[in-house]
Parts: C-alpha cells; structure tokens; sequence
C-alpha cells in the first residue's frame, strides 16, 4: 500500500493531466509540421508515439499509437487506418519490451526508433510503389524513403529530449511504503 495524502493525490491528478495535454499538443505541433513543406521531411510522429509508449501504461500506448498513426495518414495520403495498425503494434511491442528488459536509456529508444521508423518506410516503398512494378521503382526506396527514414531518425533526437523534459517534471514518482516509512523513520531517529 502506497501513502498520498490528499493533497498528493490531487497533484498527482494535476500532473498528470497537465503531462498527457502537452503530449497531445506536441503531437498536434508534430502533426502541422508534417502537414506543411517539402516532400523530405521527418516524420515525426513516430518517435514521438514510441517516446511516449515507453513511459506509460500498455492502454495509453495503444492509443497514443493509433491517433499517431491515423494522423500519418491524413498528412500523408495513406489508407485511412493503415499506419495506425502498425504504429499501435509497434506501440504496444515497444511498451512491453521496456516494460519487461529494457532500461529507459536513450540508445534503447534510439534503435526502437529507427526500427519503427524503418518499418513504416519499407512497408510504404512495398505497398504503394513496388506493388504496383513502376520502372526505376528502386530509386524512389533509395532517393525519398531513406531519406525520410534518416530524417526521421535524427529527429528522434530532440523529440527524445523533449519527452525526457516533460517526463522529469510532471511524471509521478514512487512514494514509500508503509513499512519504508517506519524503517526510514527509525533510521533517522538513530542517527541522532
């Protein structure tokens, strides 16, 4: 059993309320800058969705994935749900590997990322180029998608960054228990 007060509780409410707005605002930021400019740009999307999927629970990763991916396709002209099944699987998958071995370090995140980032790429170049046998088809995966993909990936960076600031100032963190607080207590009192 943890101990929050009252107070605590509220501000746990406050925090987190406060951590998932400016999530979504930065994934509406990411999404108007992926609507506007040229054909190379980073897709910003997905690092953001996998930074946000290894720091909270499974549902909110699923769903983060999903509105994540439903916007790739809107801003990039895709079928309607197609990179939001992907993005949440990879949400999901990305969660549960943090979850269970991996450390939230930055190289974890970066190659996660860069997979993520990679698969999304690979799976478009296959389903709306190479599908369909157009002369000098290679060149697009080797002129647009990589392109793309290491856009992607150096944008992972400062998304990263970003994440882990958010992260530090309004993530909760783990109160004592009952018996940690008796055992700090009779500790301090020794001391002395």
């Amino acid at each position: 059993m943890r101990i929050r007060t009252t107070r605590e509780q509220h501000i746990l409410r406050f925090k987190t309320t406060l951590r998932w707005m400016i999530y979504y605002l930065l994934i509406f930021i990411s999404f108007i800058i992926m609507t506007s400019g040229t054909l190379y740009k980073p897709i910003l999307l997905v690092p953001l969705a996998v930074g946000i999927a290894v720091n909270n629970n499974i549902y909110a990763s699923a769903v983060t994935g999903a509105i994540c991916g439903f916007l790739i396709d809107i801003c990039c002209g895709k079928l309607f749900g197609y990179n939001a099944v992907i993005l949440t699987v990879f949400c999901i998958a990305a969660n549960l590997v943090f979850e269970l071995y991996l450390k939230d370090r930055f190289i974890n995140y970066f190659i996660i990322t860069a997979a993520a980032a990679f698969l999304q790429c690979w799976l478009d170049y296959k389903f709306y180029y190479q599908i369909w046998d157009y002369e000098h088809v290679g060149r697009i995966f080797r002129k647009v998608s990589m392109k793309v993909w290491l856009y992607t990936v150096i944008s992972s960076v400062f998304v990263f960054l970003v994440l882990k600031l958010v992260n530090r100032l309004l993530m909760p963190r783990e109160h004592l228990t009952i018996e940690e607080a008796i055992n700090t207590n009779i500790q301090t009192e020794n001391r002395r």
